[in-house]
Order: C-alpha cells, then structure tokens, then sequence
C-alpha cells in the first residue's frame, strides 16, 4: 500500500470517527503511540515493533486527513535525498 493508499484507507475507515474525537486528542493519541513504540524498540519483539510502527503510521495519516496534509506530497521534501542538502547520504555538517 502506499501513501497516498493508505491515507484514504484511513479516512474511510475511520475519518468520520477521527473527526469527532478532533485534532488535539488525536495529537494525544500519535504522542502515546510514539511512546509505545519507543518503548518497544528498546524492549520489544519484532512483534510488538511492527505493531507498533503500525499504530503510529496510522495516526499521522489520521492527523494528516483531519489537517489537510496529503502526505505524499509531505515526504515528495525527501525524494532527491537530505532535504536540506540534497546529498545521498547526507552531507550536513
């Protein structure tokens, strides 16, 4: 599935419900979600990370239909490497 897949698979699936709890809760949700997979690629199984990753994945596609991000177009910063100085590998400072 790819990006742009997988943001309207959210709104479909969830919009409706995304839209009611509104942008600050679902904030609160990514950031415990965050939390939850930092905890387990520290501490977790392969499992447990992959769930996670998920979780997380999904909620930025929540956050990003509630705010009108397409995020394809979000990631496009990244398609010719560092976004800042468009080396690959980066070549920041």
């Amino acid at each position: 599935m790819d990006l742009r897949d997988l943001q309207a698979f959210i709104e479909v699936t969830f919009g409706e419900r995304d839209r009611g709890r509104g942008v600050p809760a679902s904030v609160a949700w990514l950031a415990e979600e965050v939390g939850e997979l930092a905890q387990a690629v520290r501490k977790g199984t392969h499992e447990q990370r992959v769930h996670e990753f998920g979780d997380v994945i999904a909620w930025v596609a929540t956050l990003a239909n509630q705010t009108g991000v397409d995020l394809t177009e979000a990631i496009d910063r990244y398609a010719r490497g560092c976004p800042r100085c468009e080396a690959i590998p980066c070549a920041c400072p």
